[in-house]
């Protein structure tokens, strides 16, 4: 009986062994393959990571692109409107400017039914002629130079063609039939001239 003991004492201890060979074997293949799935998962991580980051970044472009986009807009609209409000304006300056100058004529009209001293009414005119001019030109309307000038096609507009009286006269503007005008740089009214051939 000794020995059946020390027979069931060795099996157990054997089935304990080997109980403990199993659970060590168990672990290892389980740090086996928790290592193995790390690995795996460190190898998607990173592609996982970089699909983030450009997602990331994807929506930061498009939030930005927006924003200018809007931006864009808002400004485009504040422009025109600005132009539109300069155009409504810009009249007004000019026609403040001449507002004087038809008071002073409608003053001439009242004064010219009674007056007697035509040379004064003469003088009142010419004075207001004076002060149109001097607006105009304060507003950059120039004259354009036409009689005895040479031809210029670029500010000139030929009405009708007549012999040179003298042949320094040839090309040249004769008589100016409708003055022209340049605000700055710019034609706004060719001058109506004859010239001479």
């Amino acid at each position: 009986m000794a020995e059946n003991k020390d027979n069931l004492q060795e099996e157990q201890q054997t089935e304990v062994n080997e109980a403990a060979a199993n659970e060590q074997n168990q672990e290892a293949n389980a740090a086996e393959n928790a290592a193995e799935a790390e690995a795996q998962a460190e190898e998607v991580d990173p592609v996982a990571a970089e699909m983030l980051a450009l997602k990331t970044q994807v929506d930061t472009l498009n939030d930005k692109y927006l924003r200018l986009s809007a931006e864009y807009d808002n400004y485009r609209k504040r422009t025109i409107k600005e132009k539109a409000d300069m155009l409504k304006s810009a009249g007004s300056d000019v026609l403040t400017g001449l507002l004087p100058v038809l008071d002073d004529f409608e003053r001439a009209l009242a004064h010219m039914t009674d007056a007697s001293d035509v040379a004064s009414l003469r003088t009142g005119v010419e004075l207001i002629h004076k002060k149109f001019v001097d607006f105009l030109g304060k507003k950059g309307v120039t004259e354009i130079p036409a009689k005895g000038e040479p031809f210029d096609a670029e500010v000139h507009e030929a009405i009708t063609m007549m012999p040179a009286p003298s042949e320094d006269m040839k090309g040249k503007c004769f008589d100016c039939v409708e003055k022209g005008y340049k605000l700055g740089d710019k034609v706004i009214r060719f001058a109506k001239v004859v010239v001479c051939e």
